[in-house]
Protein backbone atom coordinates (compact mmCIF):
# COMPACT_ATOMS: atom_id res chain seq x y z
CA UNK A 1 0.00 0.00 0.00
CA UNK A 2 2.77 2.58 0.84
CA UNK A 3 3.72 2.14 -2.81
CA UNK A 4 0.24 2.62 -4.26
CA UNK A 5 0.59 6.10 -1.98
CA UNK A 6 3.96 7.01 -3.07
CA UNK A 7 2.02 6.34 -6.98
CA UNK A 8 -1.05 8.71 -5.80
CA UNK A 9 1.40 11.37 -4.48
CA UNK A 10 2.40 11.72 -8.28
CA UNK A 11 -0.90 13.69 -9.10
CA UNK A 12 0.23 16.53 -6.40
CA UNK A 13 0.28 19.12 -9.02
CA UNK A 14 -2.52 18.25 -11.02
CA UNK A 15 -6.62 18.40 -10.90
CA UNK A 16 -6.73 14.86 -10.41
CA UNK A 17 -7.87 12.98 -7.74
CA UNK A 18 -4.89 11.63 -5.66
CA UNK A 19 -5.63 7.56 -6.33
CA UNK A 20 -2.63 5.40 -6.88
CA UNK A 21 -2.70 1.67 -8.02
CA UNK A 22 -0.17 -0.75 -8.53
CA UNK A 23 -0.80 -4.50 -10.04
CA UNK A 24 1.65 -7.27 -8.78
CA UNK A 25 2.55 -10.67 -10.43
CA UNK A 26 2.21 -13.99 -8.19
CA UNK A 27 5.48 -13.68 -7.67
CA UNK A 28 5.23 -10.40 -5.91
CA UNK A 29 6.85 -8.30 -8.99
CA UNK A 30 5.73 -5.21 -10.01
CA UNK A 31 3.95 -5.33 -12.78
CA UNK A 32 2.53 -1.75 -13.25
CA UNK A 33 1.49 1.27 -11.41
CA UNK A 34 -1.56 4.21 -12.36
CA UNK A 35 -2.69 6.97 -10.97
CA UNK A 36 -6.07 9.24 -11.95
CA UNK A 37 -5.12 10.89 -15.21
CA UNK A 38 -9.18 11.67 -16.35
CA UNK A 39 -8.16 15.35 -16.01
CA UNK A 40 -5.21 15.20 -17.67
CA UNK A 41 -5.90 12.53 -20.45
CA UNK A 42 -9.75 14.36 -20.83
CA UNK A 43 -10.81 10.37 -20.57
CA UNK A 44 -13.64 9.37 -18.13
CA UNK A 45 -12.39 5.60 -17.77
CA UNK A 46 -8.40 7.46 -17.22
CA UNK A 47 -9.20 5.48 -13.52
CA UNK A 48 -5.72 4.22 -11.45
CA UNK A 49 -6.78 0.55 -11.34
CA UNK A 50 -7.78 0.98 -14.83
CA UNK A 51 -4.47 2.53 -16.43
CA UNK A 52 -2.24 -0.29 -14.01
CA UNK A 53 -4.54 -3.14 -15.30
CA UNK A 54 -4.02 -1.92 -19.04
CA UNK A 55 -0.23 -1.86 -18.26
CA UNK A 56 0.15 -4.77 -16.25
CA UNK A 57 -1.92 -6.80 -19.86
CA UNK A 58 0.42 -4.94 -21.78
CA UNK A 59 3.33 -6.24 -20.22
CA UNK A 60 2.39 -9.51 -19.72
CA UNK A 61 0.92 -9.56 -23.40
CA UNK A 62 -2.29 -11.66 -21.60
CA UNK A 63 -5.53 -10.12 -20.20
CA UNK A 64 -6.21 -12.54 -17.55
CA UNK A 65 -4.31 -11.47 -14.70
CA UNK A 66 -4.94 -15.09 -12.56
CA UNK A 67 -3.27 -14.89 -9.58
CA UNK A 68 -1.93 -11.24 -9.98
CA UNK A 69 -2.83 -8.59 -6.68
CA UNK A 70 -4.19 -4.90 -7.08
CA UNK A 71 -3.07 -2.65 -4.33
CA UNK A 72 -5.17 0.48 -4.58
CA UNK A 73 -6.05 3.70 -2.32
CA UNK A 74 -9.34 3.82 -2.52
CA UNK A 75 -12.22 1.75 -2.90
CA UNK A 76 -12.65 1.00 -6.52
CA UNK A 77 -15.80 1.91 -8.34
CA UNK A 78 -17.92 0.08 -10.44
CA UNK A 79 -16.45 0.51 -13.86
CA UNK A 80 -13.67 -0.49 -11.92
CA UNK A 81 -14.64 -3.17 -10.08
CA UNK A 82 -15.84 -4.64 -13.36
CA UNK A 83 -12.77 -4.46 -15.01
CA UNK A 84 -10.92 -6.26 -11.81
CA UNK A 85 -13.51 -8.62 -12.10
CA UNK A 86 -12.87 -9.15 -16.34
CA UNK A 87 -9.29 -9.16 -15.75
CA UNK A 88 -9.27 -11.98 -13.19
CA UNK A 89 -7.11 -10.27 -10.49
CA UNK A 90 -6.63 -12.94 -8.31
CA UNK A 91 -6.93 -10.78 -4.49
CA UNK A 92 -7.50 -6.74 -4.21
CA UNK A 93 -6.20 -4.73 -1.44
CA UNK A 94 -7.95 -1.29 -0.97
CA UNK A 95 -6.90 1.86 1.63
CA UNK A 96 -9.97 4.11 2.11
CA UNK A 97 -13.59 3.45 1.47
CA UNK A 98 -15.50 5.32 -1.19
CA UNK A 99 -19.29 5.36 0.87
CA UNK A 100 -20.16 7.78 -2.37
CA UNK A 101 -19.40 5.15 -5.36
CA UNK A 102 -17.48 2.54 -3.46
CA UNK A 103 -18.09 -1.22 -5.24
CA UNK A 104 -16.28 -3.30 -2.91
CA UNK A 105 -18.49 -3.22 -0.08
CA UNK A 106 -20.05 0.41 0.82
CA UNK A 107 -22.47 1.26 -2.09
CA UNK A 108 -22.31 -2.06 -3.86
CA UNK A 109 -20.09 -5.14 -3.76
CA UNK A 110 -19.39 -5.50 -7.42
CA UNK A 111 -16.46 -7.91 -6.31
CA UNK A 112 -17.79 -10.65 -4.03
CA UNK A 113 -21.51 -11.03 -6.20
CA UNK A 114 -22.00 -14.68 -6.33
CA UNK A 115 -23.62 -14.41 -9.55
CA UNK A 116 -20.33 -13.54 -11.53
CA UNK A 117 -17.99 -16.26 -12.58
CA UNK A 118 -15.39 -14.99 -10.74
CA UNK A 119 -14.19 -12.83 -7.47
CA UNK A 120 -11.05 -11.96 -5.80
CA UNK A 121 -9.99 -11.95 -2.48
CA UNK A 122 -10.83 -8.24 -0.86
CA UNK A 123 -8.49 -6.47 1.70
CA UNK A 124 -10.38 -3.50 2.87
CA UNK A 125 -9.02 -0.71 5.43
CA UNK A 126 -5.33 -1.32 4.65
CA UNK A 127 -3.10 2.40 6.05
CA UNK A 128 -6.94 3.68 4.95
CA UNK A 129 -6.00 6.67 7.51
CA UNK A 130 -3.43 7.67 5.65
CA UNK A 131 -4.90 7.11 2.35
CA UNK A 132 -8.28 9.59 3.42
CA UNK A 133 -5.44 11.87 4.81
CA UNK A 134 -4.34 12.18 0.86
CA UNK A 135 -7.91 12.33 -0.08
CA UNK A 136 -9.13 15.67 2.75
CA UNK A 137 -5.54 17.57 1.43
CA UNK A 138 -6.50 17.34 -2.51
CA UNK A 139 -10.12 18.60 -1.88
CA UNK A 140 -8.92 21.16 0.98
CA UNK A 141 -6.98 22.73 -1.64
CA UNK A 142 -9.16 21.83 -4.49
CA UNK A 143 -12.97 22.29 -3.44
CA UNK A 144 -15.48 19.49 -4.10
CA UNK A 145 -15.76 18.02 -7.42
CA UNK A 146 -17.64 19.17 -9.61
CA UNK A 147 -20.31 17.21 -12.00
Amino acid sequence: MRRALDVAAGCDDSADVPVGAVVYAPDGTELAVGRNEREAAHDPTAHAEILALRAAAARLGAWRLEGCTLVVTLEPCTMCAGAIVLARIGTVVFGAWEPKTGAAGSLWDVLRDRRLNHRPEVYSGVLADESAAMLRTFFDRTGPLTP
